[in-house]
């Protein structure tokens, strides 16, 4: 799994309001109105300690300020002395914590006093990282524009790109994949963007990966391909999209025969998994339903249910 940033509280945005030229092409943005409740409440905090704040609690407010969206607040405490440098315990800066949430006029405002574009947190997670993890498409966008790195991987070897593909986030990925991301890079456990992709049953973005050069039948960690990640995508993953992702890969080419390292086919794989209608789509496709795998094992004795046994009769 990857080890995406989760946000102690979810606060609501209410809209953007930005507009930047950078370089030869504008990037639209469109400014930030603070959430009242949580902006009043840091303001709030802000007006009952401010004769007792000093550099370090001014950072601690700064980081809430961020969060939270707060860009006028965000100006006022740096020039009352709160350190653009600061970072919590584990590592992040107020400039993640805003990319993280999608306040890009926080985060221009950030970049402006001399926020360092890259700095990653003790996970090596920089904020276009966070950004893409949590689909924050203008804020990707806007990060980009800006000369944010994307090639610049977390500790786990997790990419904005494959970050964006794990949770599913389409059009971050496009954003990215337009930007220059490498499609081809995999993470410390040797899974890409496109088995992630296949995995959560994200037909479009396998579409659009494989519209990148990547190789169908290309093998990841364990040996196992994108057909295979498919015909055993997550539970949350709808049966439609499931189904909709196998296909596609099939009609691009993926071959049927190739095993994991353990023996193991695509449709020994969705039979374990108990998906019985892309059991039925492989059959049909000509998977061979009599392989056994280093176990000795076929589909039939790897099936879930009925429902799988069944489809492999037919």
């Amino acid at each position: 799994m990857l080890h995406a940033f989760r946000s102690d509280r979810l606060i609501g945005v209410v809209g953007l309001l930005l507009a930047v030229a950078i370089a030869a092409a504008a990037v639209p943005l469109r400014a930030q109105t603070a959430a009242e409740p949580a902006c009043s409440q840091v303001e709030a905090t802000y007006a009952a300690e401010r004769d007792r704040l000093n550099a370090r609690t001014l950072s601690f407010l700064l980081f809430d300020a961020a969060e939270e969206g707060c860009a006028a607040l965000v100006d006022r405490l740096l020039t009352e002395g709160a350190s653009i440098k600061a970072r919590n315990r584990i590592g992040n800066t107020a400039l993640i914590l805003s990319s993280r949430m999608g306040h890009v006029e926080v985060v221009d405002l950030l970049l402006k006093r001399g926020a360092v574009i890259d700095q990653a947190n003790l996970n090596g997670v920089t904020p276009l990282l966070a950004a893409a993890t949590r689909g924050r498409e203008q804020a990707v966008q806007f990060l980009l524009a800006t000369g944010a790195d994307q090639t610049l991987a977390d500790n786990r070897g997790v990419t904005p790109l494959i970050a964006a593909a794990f949770e599913g986030h389409e059009s971050v990925a496009r954003i990215l994949i337009d930007s220059g991301a490498d499609t081809q890079r995999v993470d410390e456990t040797g899974k890409g963007a496109l088995v992630y992709a296949a995995g959560h049953g994200s037909t479009a973005l396998v579409d659009l990966l494989l519209g990148t050069g990547i190789d169908v039948d290309r093998r990841y960690g364990n040996d196992l391909t994108a057909l295979m990640w498919a015909a055993g995508h997550a539970d949350e993953v709808a049966v439609a999209d499931g189904v909709a992702t196998v296909e596609l890969l099939l009609a691009k080419g993926a071959r049927l025969d190739p095993v994991d390292n353990r023996g193991r086919s695509a449709l020994m794989i969705a039979a374990g998994r108990g998906h019985a209608e892309i059991v039925k789509r492989l059959v049909a496709a000509g998977a061979d339903a009599a392989w056994r795998d280093k176990e000795g094992k076929t589909a039939f004795d790897l099936a879930a249910d009925d429902a799988v046994r069944t489809a492999l009769l037919q």
